[in-house]
């Protein structure tokens, strides 16, 4: 009877597993194809920051091969250029706090693709509560971490920022010019003034 009663007992827990590997695994399923379709550079991270898969943007962009950047931690890649100590911060702060940021602005020189400056975006996918409270491992934490090259939009920003100071140098030459016109004018006709005044007395 109390074999019986032990087999029972065990058997949901089983039956959980079960349950939670599946669900995990139409879960990852669904997570890579959605990164997949994503036209932004993106990588999937696990909570040691390792990368579990990337997209072909990603790829495309910093001219990398998947062997060259599966299973090695995000400051591991392309020599160690995602190595930056408040990127390390960041990330590592996600996990732990169950917090995300974004908007953070990274200038760097990359190999062959030269200068870009990007912005990340990151945030946690399964929180770590739920694999403590099912004892389970089905859900690892997870980061999805964005990449947005705004390059070409900062080069054109720099562009219109010199031509504005330009135009406002020449718009404030001519104006000092103006002015220095507007007072010699303006002695002229005080000159001419006293003058007539002068003559009229005579």
């Amino acid at each position: 009877m109390k074999k019986t009663k032990k087999v029972i007992q065990q058997k949901p827990m089983a039956v959980r597993t079960d349950f939670f590997e599946r669900l995990w695994e139409e879960s990852w399923t669904y997570i890579k194809t959605v990164v997949d379709v994503v036209r932004e550079p993106m990588l999937i991270l696990d909570e040691r920051f390792r990368v579990m898969a990337a997209n072909e943007p990603f790829y495309e962009t910093f001219h990398v091969e998947p062997k060259d950047t599966e299973n090695k931690t995000i400051y591991e890649l392309g020599n160690g250029q995602w190595d930056i100590p408040t990127l390390r911060k960041l990330l590592e702060g996600i996990l732990p706090k169950h917090t995300f940021f974004k908007g953070f602005e990274v200038s760097h020189e990359f190999p062959i693709i030269g200068q870009k400056v990007m912005i990340l975006n990151a945030r946690q996918i399964y929180p770590r509560f739920i694999s403590e409270k099912t004892g389970s491992d089905a859900f690892p934490p997870i980061i999805l971490l964005a990449i947005e090259d705004i390059t070409k939009i900062m080069a054109v920003a720099r562009r219109f920022a010199t031509h504005t100071n330009d135009l406002e140098t020449r718009l404030t030459k001519q104006t000092q010019g103006l002015e220095i016109q507007i007072k010699k004018l303006e002695g002229e006709i005080q000159e001419l003034r006293k003058k007539t005044e002068h003559e009229k007395h005579m």
